[in-house]
């Protein structure tokens, strides 16, 4: 079996004045190349840091976490980045979009990282499949919330990542706009063939993915992950 995410004895800690606050503890799953992942748990259960450990985006403490067969703990910032680059794709809650660049040149930004000379091309495609390639001119700030977070998930998708790691993706919006943004995320994770790990305080949203992992106080409460350590 083909695992593209693999966290093994995970810990991380920081240091709060004299004290050390343990905020992950020895977290273990396997998630395998094309399945969906949510990750639950109440506020300061550690799903964000949980999340940007598993995309190299913080310093491991204790354990490992593999990308694609790339053990992050062996690897420079440079190298981390270069992973990221070719392997990754992310959603926020907040969009992340950058506001002088217009809708067209955010998607754009990943490809031109990896010299992609068919970057305009590639990212005028994905503004049609996401609805908005009447839009393309705009800037984030012309655009509303919905449509924001459609042009962060064709950014995501644009440098074909074989993982896609999502904050909170509808956190900042309507419901009924949520559950647009929701279908279209799942849409195209399916037709892309790729991997997704989900923070979500919706738990109607977690029970759509294939593999649910529930965080209390930095350990894991309840899995039903492939593990070599959990059943």
């Amino acid at each position: 079996m083909s695992y593209i995410l693999e966290v093994n004895q995970l810990t991380k800690s920081y240091q709060s004045g004299q004290k050390k606050l343990t905020v992950l503890s020895d977290i273990n799953f396997a998630l395998e190349s094309g399945k969906s992942l949510s990750i639950v748990g109440p506020s300061g259960s550690g799903k964000t840091t949980l999340l940007g450990l598993c995309a190299g985006l913080d310093v491991i403490d204790e354990g490992s976490v593999t990308i694609n067969g790339q053990d992050l703990s062996l690897l420079s910032e440079d190298q981390k980045a270069q992973i990221r680059n070719e392997n990754v794709g992310f959603v926020f809650q907040n969009f992340q979009l950058i506001p002088t660049l217009t809708a067209l040149e955010n998607i754009m930004i990943p490809l031109e990282l990896l010299g992609d000379n068919g970057a305009i091309q590639k990212s005028m495609e994905l503004l049609d499949q996401v609805g908005l390639s009447n839009r393309k001119n705009h800037y984030p700030t012309q655009l509303s919330g919905g449509e924001q977070q459609r042009i962060a998930l064709a950014r995501a998708f644009s440098n074909s990542p074989k993982i896609l790691f999502a904050d909170e993706p509808t956190g900042n919006l309507d419901e009924e706009t949520g559950e647009k943004i929701e279908k279209l995320l799942f849409d195209l994770n399916r037709e892309k063939g790729t991997a997704l790990v989900l923070v979500t305080h919706d738990i109607e949203l977690a029970h759509k993915t294939d593999h649910l992992l529930r965080l209390k106080g930095g350990k894991v409460l309840e899995s039903n992950m492939l593990s070599k350590t959990l059943a």
